[in-house]
């Protein structure tokens, strides 16, 4: 087939080694003959992508790949690889077979493991891409020259000009990828986290109390470093629940890195220092959840995302506050589950990533008590995740009847008593909930 190449990220990933899932393609002529042809070989769905530049996509089911085709940008297959972003995405074979086109030494940049954009006009086309080679970095362990980290910084600012919600699909692969720390702590350098994230950049030199040994923003990357580090030893079961979808293409596992990023962003606002000296953020919790929502509408994550990453920054303290109540019974298990479902399982891992990344006066004590308490906890979390809340051995309308009562606050509060009592062993049986919310109603 004459006139079509195989260009960008799949090229590449496939001089690399890597595995090709997404494959673009560049049509010398009307993209939409060449995606109905391709469509009816591999028999699988063809459809539009974009009215505005003509792009279609056909979906190879059999093999799980995506084939996307558009339109030269230019008169060759030359002048569309100069508009592109970096010079190992600069690259082209024609699709029936042939020789490398690589106008731009991207297969040198391949070997030498680099990444180097292709002049200053790159960016000035698209502001998303500076944190596009963020994004590579963290995903393909390069590094960036130091013309293309210099061109980088100063285009930087610009690209809180990209829609939220091509920003947000850049971090999340960001994110989620195994050098993430590395991608982070170069967005950071090169003024580019201070654009799409900025109240992370405004955790640098907030300084903590004795019991800490590192700064906000130093121990937000602690924590996600721990919480990388825990994932890797996880027992199947609990592995099983990170790996389930979530929302926004993550896995509970993978939106747990941003729960990590993300948990302690209400402190700087609630920084206070007491006149003994010891430094406080009181109710950043509180705060850093709603600071959480107005990121999510930002990057116009889903509600459901968003929802689940307030849920951990509002909760992640909660169980550090029960170590100094050990041994728990089974009522104040239940009331931790209780408290922080739906995020009990995740919440309960995100703490032990804290409590690693804490160290300061008595840490090594500290940790060991988190620890353990978290090891109990997480069992009952799975189970709760497993089998959900406690089940009456009565409905609400029956317990209604049974006391005389109308429907209200007070029969929720008695249902919600009882469930308790329930996961405490203390009403297994209709007669004994009734017995129990009589004695409950009249105190």
């Amino acid at each position: 087939m004459s006139g079509a190449w195989i260009v960008g990220g799949a090229l590449r990933d496939e001089l690399l080694g890597r595995p090709v899932r997404d494959v673009d393609i560049a049509v010398d002529g009307d993209p939409e003959h060449v995606a109905r042809e391709t469509a009816a070989q591999l028999r699988g769905p063809v459809f539009r992508l974009s009215e505005a530049f003509g792009a279609w996509r056909v979906i190879d089911r059999r093999a799980g790949r995506i084939f996307d085709f558009s339109r030269l940008q230019g008169h060759t297959i030359e002048e569309d690889l100069a508009r592109r972003d970096f010079t190992v995405n600069a690259m082209a074979r024609p699709r029936e077979g042939g020789d490398l086109i690589d106008p731009f030494g991207g297969r040198a940049d391949l070997e030498a493991r680099t990444l180097r954009v292709l002049g200053a006009h790159a960016y000035e086309s698209d502001p998303l891409r500076p944190l596009r080679l963020v994004r590579f970095v963290a995903e393909l362990g390069f590094s960036a020259d130091r013309d293309t980290e210099n061109l980088t910084r100063a285009a930087a600012p610009r690209v809180a000009q990209a829609a939220g919600e091509r920003v947000f699909a850049e971090l999340r692969r960001l994110v989620i990828a195994d050098g993430v720390l590395e991608g982070l702590m170069l967005a950071d350098r090169l003024d580019v986290l201070a654009s799409v994230l900025p109240e992370l950049v405004a955790l640098h030199s907030v300084e903590q109390s004795h019991y800490h040994h590192l700064d906000v923003y130093d121990h937000t990357l602690e924590v996600l470093r721990q919480l990388i580090e825990l994932e890797s030893g996880v027992s199947a079961r609990l592995r099983s629940v990170l790996d389930e979808p979530l929302a926004d293409e993550l896995t509970r596992g993978q939106a747990l890195r941003f729960g990590a990023l993300l948990h302690d962003i209400g402190k700087p606002p609630t920084r206070d220092v007491r006149e003994d000296g010891r430094v406080t953020f009181m109710r950043h919790d509180r705060i850093g959840a709603e600071m959480v929502r107005a990121v999510g509408r930002r990057l116009r994550t889903s509600e459901r995302l968003s929802r689940f990453i307030e849920a951990l920054t509002r909760h992640h303290l909660v169980l550090g506050f029960l170590v100094h109540e050990r041994p728990l019974d089974r009522r104040q298990v239940y009331r931790y589950l209780a408290h922080t479902s739906p995020v009990e399982v995740e919440v309960t891992m995100l703490s032990c990533a804290d409590r690693l990344a804490t160290g300061g006066r008595n840490a090594e004590r500290a940790t060991e008590a988190h620890l353990e308490l978290a090891r109990e906890l997480m069992d009952a979390a799975l189970e709760w995740r497993e089998h959900g809340s406690p089940r009456l051995p009565l409905r609400g309308d029956e317990l209604a009847a049974e006391l005389g009562m109308a429907h209200g606050p007070e029969l929720g509060r008695l249902l919600s008593e009882l469930e308790e009592a329930v996961y405490a062993g203390e009403a297994c049986t209709r007669g004994e909930a009734v017995e129990l919310a009589r004695r409950l109603r009249s105190r």
